[in-house]
């Protein structure tokens, strides 16, 4: 099973440190395939004051001092062509964020890379169309298939992630449906904690609700997927981005430990 689990942003050397040592049991579990995520830049965040991250050398540099220490694989995200070919050098999966999921130049470049791609499935998108952008990889990688599918996307090293649909205003909701969808043609994710994100629902930034993350994440272990996305921190109320939707290392254990009874029950 693919978990893969850090802080939303960068925030300091120390904090990101912290996080890793605390996700550290992962690295080494048998069941599980750990990569450990942080991002460099937030470039979708909506007020201009919200803190961003330390930008791509600096945080590439403290991704990299993670990686040999704890011996963790890495993905972060890309938002510009040109970040792809230098975060590959460090990195082991690019993500693709879920507002840009269709921008071609961005999958493209990253699919040129020899990293894994992960593409995070929009808020606005319908999960069938999803194919459309695992094709954009696919044929950038030399695949000369017309209609994407599962394996054809595992052998080429291309997931996608479900993050939930937007509900109205500063809300959203999954449709459980979406992974069972998109697994048709992908290795699916599901991102329990963007899930229960409430956008723009808190004064200029995101809101949230990350006592629901447990019950999603076990909703979805029930219906099967590939892994499961959850962002973590040592203390979420003072993270600088997505503090309301992060869960503590504690209860990503404890969740993990019932994902995996329920897939063996399933079995």
């Amino acid at each position: 099973m693919i978990l893969i689990a850090g802080p939303c942003v960068i925030e300091d050397r120390e904090t990101l440190r912290a996080i890793a040592e605390e996700l550290a049991v992962f690295a080494h579990h048998e069941q599980i395939d750990f990569y450990f995520k942080s991002s460099f830049d937030k470039a979708n965040r909506t007020s201009l004051e919200s803190y961003r991250g330390p930008g791509l050398e600096k945080g590439l540099e403290m991704l990299d001092s993670i990686k040999r220490e704890f011996g963790f694989k890495l993905l972060t995200d890309i938002h510009e062509s040109y970040q792809a070919k230098i975060a590959a050098e460090v990195v082991d999966v690019l993500q693709i964020p879920a507002f840009l999921c269709r921008q071609t130049d961005l999958i493209v470049h990253a699919a040129k890379t020899k990293a894994i791609l992960n593409i995070k499935k929009g808020q606005f998108m319908n999960p069938a169309d999803m194919q459309y952008s695992v094709l954009k990889a696919l044929k950038t990688r030399g695949s000369d298939i017309q209609s994407p599918t599962y394996e054809e996307s595992k052998k080429f090293h291309i997931w996608l992630t479900e993050r939930g649909n937007t509900f109205g205003y500063g809300n959203l909701v999954v449709d459980m449906r979406s992974l069972i969808i998109m697994n048709a043609f992908a290795p699916v994710i599901f991102d329990a904690t963007h899930s229960v994100q409430m956008p723009g629902a808190a004064q200029g930034k995101s809101g949230g609700d990350c006592k629901f993350v447990p019950f999603l994440s076990r909703a979805a272990a029930a219906v099967g997927v590939d892994g499961f996305f959850m962002e973590t921190h040592i203390n979420p109320k003072e993270a600088l981005s997505d503090g309301a939707n992060m869960i503590t290392p504690a209860v990503l254990k404890t969740t993990i430990e019932q994902i995996l009874a329920i897939k063996s029950a399933l079995q």
